[in-house]
């Protein structure tokens, strides 16, 4: 039994389909990427997956059990978590700050264990502080040391898109959702980005599904790739195989595969 997976899964705006009977998988320690031009419905299929949009029809299956009609807290404490293709963060918060409150769905104390800061809650709040703080060690040395305490806000670009990806990480999701995560970085920012994204799977054991334009990304962390066009699947299968295929070129060229290019 796949760890993820969809079957018939459609969305209208209007009179616009942006998912069109979407059916795929993801395998539990598989990295899946998404591709597809603008406008393909990527993004809207991790809003539907993540309970910010609801589908039309179609099923969404996470370790057996469905959740459509789940919200966003529900589904991310079953352990499925997501970054966004625009950066979200709490800008006035701490870099600390922002991956420890990704703990919340994890811990019990409640509110009149923090009011009353009981011996448990101050428990939960060292192991939040300990799981933050490792989480964010895992990307070198960038948003550790005297970063730990600067506000969100104050960071570059590309050290908000990684604290992005830590808080994510920090929830403990078995399966990390991330959107564009090298979008506007630098070569080689984008380099490490690719490692790290790989490291997530092998060294932490995330299940990961990616949307990602750049292709030397896709091309260097992917098992599998799941091509969409105006919503629906057009093509499956490894990266050497997807981009081989006509229809994939057609849709990326907006013409017709050249015969014996």
């Amino acid at each position: 039994m796949p760890l993820f997976r969809t079957e018939g899964l459609t969305k209208s705006f209007g009179g616009l389909r942006a998912i069109d009977s979407l059916d795929m998988h993801v395998d539990e320690g598989e990295i899946v990427s998404v591709i597809g031009p603008n406008g393909a419905g990527k993004t809207t299929f991790f809003n539907l997956v993540t309970g910010l949009e609801k589908p039309d029809d179609g099923v969404i299956e996470f370790d057996g059990q469905p959740i459509v009609g789940l919200v966003p807290s529900q589904i991310i404490k079953l352990g499925i978590a997501r970054t966004f293709q625009n950066v979200r963060l709490f800008p006035n918060m701490t870099v600390r700050e922002n991956v420890m409150v990704s703990r919340h769905c994890r811990t019990r104390s409640g509110l009149i264990g923090a009011v009353l800061r009981t011996p448990a809650f101050r428990r939960e709040e060292e192991e939040t502080r300990r799981i933050a703080e490792d989480t964010l060690g895992f990307f070198g040395t960038r948003l550790v040391g005297y970063r730990l305490d600067q506000l969100a806000l104050v960071l570059s670009y590309a050290n908000r898109r990684r604290l992005e990806i830590a808080r994510a990480m920090a929830s403990s999701p078995r399966l990390l959702l991330l959107d564009e995560p090298t979008a506007g970085m630098n070569p080689r920012e984008t380099v490490e980005i690719t490692e790290l994204i790989g490291k997530m799977r092998d060294e932490k054991g995330f299940t990961i599904l990616l949307i990602e334009h750049d292709m030397r990304v896709v091309r260097g962390v992917s098992d599998r790739v799941v091509v969409i066009d105006y919503g629906r699947k057009i093509a499956e299968g490894t990266y050497e195989e997807v981009a081989q295929n006509e229809q994939v070129i057609e849709a990326y060229l907006g013409r017709p595969a050249e015969k014996g290019a």
